[in-house]
This record gives C-alpha cells, sequence and structure tokens, in this order.
C-alpha cells in the first residue's frame, strides 16, 4: 500500500505546526505502518523498536561521547586552546579570527556538539576580537562556522546516529571524518582572508613569537591533544570499540576537569542531569527515526523515488548533485538533528543502491548538514551567537557567513571529486 506521499504530508504539516520531531516521526511511523499491516503488529513492532533498541550496548557509545562533552566544556580548556592558536597566528592578518576557527576545530574534536563549541567560543573569543577592532560581521561568523565543525570531527553525535540508522561501523565514521574536517579548518582559515580581502578591511597585527614561546603556548592543550589521540588512537588501531572509547574518553574529560581545580560536586552532578536529560531527549529521537523508518520501508517509498531519480540517469553525479540540492533547501526551514533523522531513512538504501560508499555518504550528509547551521532562516548556530550576544544582529551574522558557505561548498566539491579524501583512513 503506498500512502507514504499522505503520510510525508502529515509530517511536514506536524514538524511546521511545532511538533517535536521524536512525536511527529514516530506518530507518523505508526499510523503509517498500522494502515499497511494492521495496528496489532504496528504496535508489537513499535514496543520491539523502543525496548530492543533501549537495551542495546552498543547505543551506550551515544550517552558517554555526550559525557565526554560536557566534561570537556566544564574543564575551561576551550580559553587554552584560543590561546595557543593566537600564539601561533598573532602576527597575520585576520590572525584572531583565523585562531578562532582552528580553536573551534580543535575544541569540537573532543566535544563533539556544534551548538556547544559555538556558545562556549563566543564568550571566549568574541570580546579579544572586538577588543582589536574586528567588526561584529567577521568576528561571528568565524564563530558560528568554526562551531559547525562539531558534528564532523569526532567524536560527533550526528555521526553516531548516522551510523545506527544506516547500520555502518560508527568507529569508521568517525576516521571517516577526520580529513574532511581539516580541510573544513584550512578552508575557513582562507575564508576569513577572503572576508578581509573583499570588504577591505585593516586590521592590527602583533609581532610574531619566538618558536619557544609558541611551543610553550601549547602546554595548556596537551590535556585536549592527549584525550583526542587517546580516544581516536584506540578506535583507529583496534584497541577500543567505539563504545569503550566513549567510556575511556569520558573518563579521561573527568581527569581534565579535576586537574584544572574546577571539579564541584555541584558541577559534577549538573553535568550527570544534563548528560541523562541530552540522552533521553535524543534516544526518543532516535527511536521515533527507527519507527518512521520501518514506514519508509514498508510503504515502498525507497522504491518510488529511485525509479523517480532513474529519470535523471543511473550516473552516480547526477544523484549527489539532486540529493545536495534537496538538503540545501530541506536546510532552509529544517533544523541539521531534524534534517538528518527525515532524510536518511529514505536516502540511504537509495546511495546503496547506486553502489556509493555509506561511510563517504554518511561525510557527505554531514558536511552538507554543516551548511544548515549558517545559513538563514534557521542557522542553529547564528542563534545560539544572538543568544550569547544578543546586541548583534541576526543579519549582522548571516551577513558574514556567505565566504564561509562557499568555502563549505568548495569542501563538497573536493571530496565528491577525491572520496579517497574521506575513506583514506577507514
Amino acid at each position: 500500500m503506498e500512502n507514504w506521499p499522505f503520510g510525508m504530508a502529515v509530517l511536514a504539516l506536524m514538524l511546521f505546526l511545532g511538533v517535536p520531531i521524536s512525536f511527529a516521526l514516530t506518530g507518523v511511523g505508526l499510523v503509517g505502518v498500522a494502515a499497511i499491516i494492521g495496528w496489532t503488529p504496528a504496535l508489537s513492532l513499535l514496543g520491539s523498536v523502543f525496548f530492543d533498541n533501549g537495551r542495546d550496548y552498543s547505543l551506550s557509545v551515544l550517552p558517554l561521547f555526550l559525557l565526554m562533552g560536557n566534561f570537556v566544556v566544564q574543564s575551561g580548556i576551550a580559553s587554552e586552546l584560543y590561546t595557543s592558536a593566537y600564539a601561533w597566528l598573532r602576527h597575520r592578518k585576520g590572525g584572531l579570527a583565523t585562531a578562532t576557527v582552528v580553536a573551534c576545530g580543535a575544541f569540537s574534536s573532543v566535544c563533539g556538539s556544534s551548538m556547544a563549541t559555538a556558545a562556549t567560543m563566543t564568550r571566549i573569543a568574541l570580546p579579544s576580537m572586538r577588543k582589536f577592532g574586528y567588526p561584529d560581521q567577521l568576528s561571528t561568523a568565524s564563530i558560528a562556522a568554526g562551531g559547525t565543525l562539531g558534528i564532523l570531527i569526532p567524536p560527533s553525535v550526528i555521526l553516531v546516529f548516522y551510523g545506527i540508522m544506516a547500520q555502518q561501523d560508527i568507529g569508521k565514521l568517525f576516521l571517516a571524518g577526520l580529513i574532511p574536517g581539516l580541510i573544513g579548518i584550512i578552508g575557513y582559515a582562507m575564508a576569513v582572508r577572503l572576508s578581509l580581502h573583499l570588504r577591505k578591511i585593516d586590521l592590527p597585527t602583533e609581532p610574531k613569537l619566538p618558536l619557544l614561546d609558541r611551543i610553550r603556548a601549547l602546554k595548556g592543550t596537551a590535556g585536549a591533544i592527549v584525550l583526542f589521540a587517546f580516544v581516536m588512537g584506540g578506535i583507529y588501531f583496534g584497541v577500543f570499540t567505539p563504545t569503550e572509547s566513549a567510556g575511556m574518553g569520558a573518563g579521561g574529560a573527568f581527569l581534565l576537569v579535576v586537574l584544572s581545580g574546577k571539579f564541584t560536586w555541584a558541577s559534577f552532578l549538573s553535568v550527570l542531569y544534563d548528560t541523562m536529560k541530552t540522552t533521553a531527549m535524543m534516544f526518543f529521537i532516535l527511536f521515533g527515526a527507527l519507527t518512521f523508518s520501518n514506514y519508509v520501508n514498508m510503504s515502498g517509498m525507497t522504491g518510488d523515488i529511485q525509479n523517480f531519480l532513474s529519470v535523471f540517469g543511473e550516473s552516480r553525479l547526477t544523484f549527489i548533485l539532486i540529493i545536495l540540492c534537496i538538503y540545501l533547501v530541506l536546510g532552509c526551514v529544517l533544523e541539521s538533528l531534524s534534517m538528518i533523522m527525515l532524510t536518511v531513512p529514505v536516502f540511504f538504501p537509495i546511495a546503496a543502491a547506486h553502489g556509493i560508499d555509506l561511510i563517504w555518504f554518511g561525510i557527505f550528509v554531514v558536511m552538507v548538514t554543516e551548511i544548515s547551521y549558517i545559513t538563514p532562516p534557521i542557522g542553529m548556530n547564528a542563534f545560539v551567537l544572538r543568544s550569547v550576544v544578543p546586541d548583534v544582529k541576526l543579519g549582522t551574522i548571516f551577513s558574514g557567513l556567505l565566504p564561509f558557505v562557499v568555502m563549505d561548498i568548495l569542501r563538497i566539491a573536493l571530496v565528491t571529486a577525491i572520496p579517497g579524501l574521506v575513506l583514506f583512513l577507514t
């Protein structure tokens, strides 16, 4: 029974009316499956999705990485990363903005959250950039764009979600995100220079520090470097599974908090509570997406969309360009997590049918989703900055982000042309 057009229309209406994504996906998935196979087996399937996945050991990777990220934020290491990056870049034009991008990339590598990265770095970097006369357009854009790296550079919660839904190895997805993440940092640094050139901004620089002083500046970042190397090295060399590495990472992040002297029982309980609350929310979203995925498979939606796409030919590149356009449009009306949960169950079987590596496809999807964090009207990172610095208008933030969006599109084109950039480490 091909009732999926009506189901998708109902889902779109529910999202438009502000129904939480978890309830919308679960509701449409349940009713859609019931319309196909009946209510009794549909309810049984729903219970199976929630119960079986709720006790799945592999899903513990999610709360453990969330706990790791929350501990990292509490440790205050973001300011050390920013100070170290500026020590190496202070003599270059736009050095503060470039240091912000580098610090965002480094912080996201042990935090895993784009919005947490953006919020934390706003408080640290924006006052310094304002002090040195950086325009708010460039300052806020560099923070908002740098924050998007949190969903690509591992550990990434979004990659965990994709791995579960597409049944792909989470460890390989983490490794695959490293090189594109580094390319993203370089691209954003180039976007800073492009912004300076296009707007004819002349900013002050400081004398170049001696090499020994720059090396000393890295001292405060040793904990983050060791933690990242420990977690990712364990996965790469097969010492840990992703779940085990998440546990080790959470323990290492807790140790950073203790060594930083910022441990208190009140903050410790607050971190546990925030992690528990976020985990519950994300589990409801994930289980809703899996319920919706059952509906997608039973309704024949995947086959119909694949037949429609065949009109444009069997070329992989054509399929990728179509998917790119769909995501860019969806990014204008949906926030990133909703977009991932809604589309991955539909598109990953079609990508597999086109012979596209699903590890590569996961990184491609995340990179496209990154753009939605910094483009209007949703632009979650722009809204995060706006909440931290309410004196800056959203229009100011979005207007400064254009060079960064251009770099994102160029990065997507690069990894599409050279898939090995994604798959090399896997």
